[in-house]
């Protein structure tokens, strides 16, 4: 409170009595001194009044009575993907002290835990798997809700190893969905289906990064779908229906595609270092980013593919194997295929102009109907 110093000493505990609604019996001064008269009190003094007991400084009252209380107990909210739980540190800590949320909030900013506007500390995850997490933690027992699909935490925008470790005490037949140890689902050779994956991306957020990492999803139908920026890194994908699917900049990163149809699907910015398409067919593909973000399939086990017709200018196929494939009236300008295996591949018909072919293998290559000139200088092998 502001008020007026005016008058006598009496007078001051007179308005503090009924401005601040207590009995005021003494005054003192920002630093404890205690005020006897009046005229020791200064324009820009800050005062603290009291009921007659002694006086305590504010600022190291409340790291007093933390340690007095323990840090671990102080109530806090968190936000968990626009959703806010209140809950206690112990909760978070007590009960699995090895867990990542454990660590998190073990030590007050520790971690640095981001807080939105309204003081409460922001977690990136789906409130719906974290609720049976927090009431794991309250009480001992994990409960999931009806609607809850186990499965969900293979495809959680989230590492596996985040909220509780591999030994917590769940409930018979039940895999620890975020396990620090288990990271391979005990269901990992059954693939996942169209059903269920059109699921998981119905309840994912357009602009939260879906990591499928290391699933299975060989002989899936996911055909026309919006697969942008999802994270297939070493993921099964052998025989699957990729055509006409929007891959753009999908990480694929190591993955099996081997015998998959990606016809028409749009594969601007891809990332496919070292994955295996062996057998795969990519006729129409469009691998060209009009913003200049260019495919990367450095690496990648091409041998035999059908990538007709595909629309590949600025593509790195550095060292990737090609053998037997079938590029006719492949668009490659400006594309870097050095040291690339391209024997016995047809390359009839396509656009190579400024592509970079030094070191690659154009043994029984076929470059008939060449839209521009093949220098010399382009290929040394």
């Amino acid at each position: 409170q502001v008020v007026a110093v005016y008058g006598t000493l009496s007078d001051l505990l007179s308005v503090a009595s009924n401005k601040l609604g207590i009995k005021a019996t003494s005054v003192y001064n920002g630093k404890g001194g205690l005020i006897d008269d009046i005229a020791l009190i200064r324009d820009d003094d800050v005062l603290f009044v009291c009921e007659g007991e002694p006086f305590i400084d504010p600022q190291t009252d409340g790291r007093a009575q933390e340690e007095l209380t323990g840090s671990h107990t102080d109530w806090l909210t968190l936000n968990v993907g626009g959703r806010y739980f209140t809950t206690t540190r112990s909760t978070l800590v007590n009960k699995e002290p090895d867990s990542m949320l454990a660590h998190m909030f073990k030590d007050k900013d520790a971690w640095g835990n981001k807080q939105d506007p309204r003081g409460a500390f922001l977690i990136d995850r789906s409130p719906e798997y974290f609720e049976p997490i927090l009431n794991y933690l309250r009480h001992g027992q994990l409960i999931v809700n009806d609607g809850i699909n186990l499965l969900g935490r293979y495809c959680l925008p989230a590492p596996p190893r985040f909220f509780l470790p591999a030994n917590a005490a769940l409930p018979s037949g039940v895999l620890n969905p975020l396990s620090l140890q288990n990271s391979q689902p005990a269901e990992d050779h059954s693939p996942i289906s169209r059903k269920e994956f059109v699921r998981f991306l119905l309840a994912t957020p357009t602009k939260s990064e879906l990591r499928c990492q290391g699933l299975n999803f060989s002989g899936a139908d996911l055909s026309r779908l919006d697969l942008r920026y999802i994270n297939f890194k070493m993921a099964n994908l052998s025989r699957c229906n990729l055509a006409h699917a929007n891959l753009c900049c999908a990480n694929l990163e190591r993955a099996d595609l081997s015998g998959s149809v990606l016809d028409c699907a749009n594969l601007q910015g891809v990332k496919m270092l070292c994955s295996n398409a062996e057998g795969a067919s990519l006729k129409g593909c469009n691998f060209e980013d009009p913003s200049g973000l260019k495919a990367n399939l450095e690496g990648a086990n091409l041998k035999g593919v059908d990538m007709e017709g595909s629309q590949m200018t600025g593509i790195n196929l550095r060292v990737a194997t090609l053998k037997n494939a079938k590029l006719k009236n492949c668009n490659l300008r400006g594309a870097t295929l050095a040291g690339t295996d391209l024997e016995n591949c047809d390359l009839s018909g396509c656009d190579l102009q400024e592509a970079n072919l030094r070191g690659s293998n154009v043994k029984g290559a076929i470059f008939e109907e060449m839209l521009t000139p093949l220098h010399m200088s382009q290929s040394v092998r």
